[in-house]
C-alpha cells in the first residue's frame, strides 16, 4: 500500500513537472517568434526603448515580491488551514509594494530622461505590469497542490492573447506606446484566469492579517537583497547603454542576448535531470557526489562551447535571416556574449552543490560582487565599444562570478576546483 502511494505521488510530481516544462518550451517558442516580428517592426531604436523600459520593471521586481515568493510554497504546505489568509495578506503586501514601485519608476524616469516624453510614457506603461503581476501569487498555491497544469494553461492562454495583441499592433501599424502595454496585457489575462481557477478549485476566502503579514515578512525579507543584486547584475547593461550611448545600442544588445539565450532551455533540462542523482549521491557516497557534479559541469561547459562556436561561424547568417540587415550590428555583440552562457550555467549547475552543502549564505557575496563588477566593467567598456562593450563586461563578470571569485571564498573553493577539473575532463569517468 505504501509503495503504491509513493508511486502515485511520484507520478503526480512527474506530471506536474511536465506541465511546467512544456509550458516553458511553448512560451519560449511563442515569445521568440513574436519577438522577431516585433523587433523587425520597431527597429533597433524603438525595440531598444522597450527593453530599456523592461529593465526598470525587472529591477524593481525584487521590491514588488518582497521575497515572499521564495517561501510561499512551504507556507501553503506547512499551514494548509491558513491558505486564505496567506494569499490574501500576500496580495495586499505585494499590491502596496508594486504600486509604490511603479510610482517610483515614473518619478525616476521623469528625472533621468527629462525632455524625452516618449521614453517616459513607454516606461510608465511598462511599469503598470508590476501592479497586475501580484496575482501570480496564486501560482504558488497551485504548485503546492501539484496542480501546475492550471498555471501552465493560464500562462499559455496569456501568451497567446499577448501574442495576438502584438500581432494586431503589427498589422495595425501602432506606435511603440502600444507595445509598452503588452506586459500588462499578459499579467491581466493571467490574473483573471488564476483567480477564477482558484475559486473553482475550492480556494478558501481571501483575508488580510497584520499578524500573518509580519510573519511572512520576517521570513522573506532576507531574500530581497540577493534578488536585488541579481536584478542589478542582469539589467544594468541596458540602463547604462541607453544613457551612455542610445536606445539603438540597447536594441542591438537585446537582440544579441535574445539569440544567445534561445536554446538555454536545453541546459536547464540537463541540469534539472542531474539534480536528483546529485542529491541522492550526497546522502550516500561522497566520491560519487563529486563525480556527478563534475559530469554535470563538463556537459554544461562543452555543450555551451559547441553552441557558442556555431554562433561564431553563423552569427551573420542568423542575424540576417531572423532580424534583417537593420540589426546587422548585433553580430559582434552576439559573438562575444555567447561565451557568457557556459559560465552563467555553470553557476546554475553549482546550485545543487550549494544546497547539498548548505552554503546558500555565501550567494549574497557572489551576487553583490556580480552587480558591482558589472557596473564598473560597463563604465569602462560601453564608451569604447557600445553594445559589444556591454557584452565584454557581462562575459568577464560572469567568468569571475562562476569560477574565480569562489576560489577566494574558502567554503566555496572546493567547488571552483571541481569546475576547473571538470573543464579539464579530470575525474568525470
Amino acid at each position: 500500500m505504501i509503495i503504491r502511494i509513493k508511486k502515485l505521488f511520484a507520478n503526480r510530481i512527474v506530471k506536474n513537472a511536465s506541465w511546467i516544462i512544456g509550458e516553458k518550451v511553448i512560451q519560449m517558442l511563442i515569445s521568440f517568434v513574436v519577438g522577431i516580428l516585433t523587433a523587425r517592426y520597431l527597429g533597433p531604436s524603438n525595440y531598444g526603448l522597450i527593453n530599456y523600459a523592461s529593465s526598470y520593471a525587472a529591477f524593481f521586481m525584487a521590491f514588488c515580491t518582497l521575497g515572499i515568493n521564495s517561501i510561499l510554497v512551504k507556507e501553503f504546505i506547512d499551514s494548509p488551514d491558513e491558505v486564505g489568509v496567506t494569499i490574501g495578506t500576500t496580495l495586499v503586501l505585494r499590491s502596496v509594494s508594486s504600486f509604490l514601485s511603479a510610482i517610483t519608476i515614473i518619478v525616476i524616469v521623469c528625472f533621468v530622461d527629462a525632455g524625452e516624453p516618449t521614453t517616459i510614457w513607454v516606461v510608465a506603461l511598462s511599469s503598470l505590469g508590476l501592479i497586475f503581476q501580484v496575482f501570480t501569487t496564486f501560482n504558488y498555491w497551485f504548485q503546492a497542490q501539484l496542480k501546475s497544469k492550471i498555471t501552465a494553461i493560464a500562462s499559455f492562454v496569456a501568451y497567446i492573447v499577448t501574442a495576438a495583441y502584438k500581432i494586431y499592433l503589427l498589422y495595425s501599424n501602432k506606435s511603440v506606446l502600444w507595445f509598452a502595454f503588452s506586459l500588462s496585457v499578459d499579467y491581466i489575462v493571467v490574473a483573471l484566469f488564476l483567480f477564477i481557477a482558484y475559486k473553482k478549485n475550492n480556494g478558501k476566502p481571501l483575508r488580510f492579517s497584520w499578524k500573518s503579514g509580519k510573519r511572512l515578512l520576517s521570513k522573506s525579507y532576507h531574500f530581497i537583497l540577493p534578488s536585488l543584486m541579481v536584478a542589478i547584475y542582469g539589467n544594468t547593461d541596458r540602463f547604462m547603454l541607453k544613457h551612455m550611448m542610445d536606445t539603438a545600442e540597447v536594441g542591438i544588445y537585446a537582440i544579441a542576448t535574445a539569440i544567445c539565450s534561445m536554446w538555454c532551455f536545453v541546459l536547464s533540462a540537463i541540469i534539472d535531470s542531474f539534480y536528483p542523482s546529485i542529491m541522492e549521491a550526497n546522502n550516500n557516497n561522497e566520491e560519487l557526489f563529486k563525480k556527478k557534479n563534475k559530469q554535470l559541469y563538463a556537459i554544461v561547459f562543452y555543450v555551451s562551447m559547441f553552441v557558442s562556436l556555431m554562433f561564431q561561424i553563423f552569427a551573420p547568417l542568423v542575424i540576417k535571416i531572423l532580424y534583417g540587415v537593420e540589426f546587422i550590428e548585433a553580430i559582434d555583440p552576439l559573438r562575444i556574449v555567447t561565451w557568457y552562457t557556459a559560465f552563467s550555467y555553470l553557476g546554475v549547475a553549482r546550485n545543487a552543490w550549494i544546497v547539498c552543502k548548505d552554503k546558500q549564505k555565501y550567494l549574497i557575496l557572489i551576487y553583490t560582487f556580480a552587480a558591482v563588477s558589472n557596473i564598473g566593467l560597463n563604465m569602462i567598456f560601453i564608451p569604447l565599444f557600445g553594445a559589444s562593450g556591454a557584452a565584454v563586461a557581462s562575459l568577464i563578470a560572469q567568468i569571475f562570478v562562476a569560477i574565480v571569485l569562489p576560489l577566494f571564498i574558502k567554503p566555496l573553493r572546493e567547488n571552483s576546483v571541481m569546475m576547473l577539473e571538470a573543464i579539464l575532463l579530470k575525474g568525470i569517468k
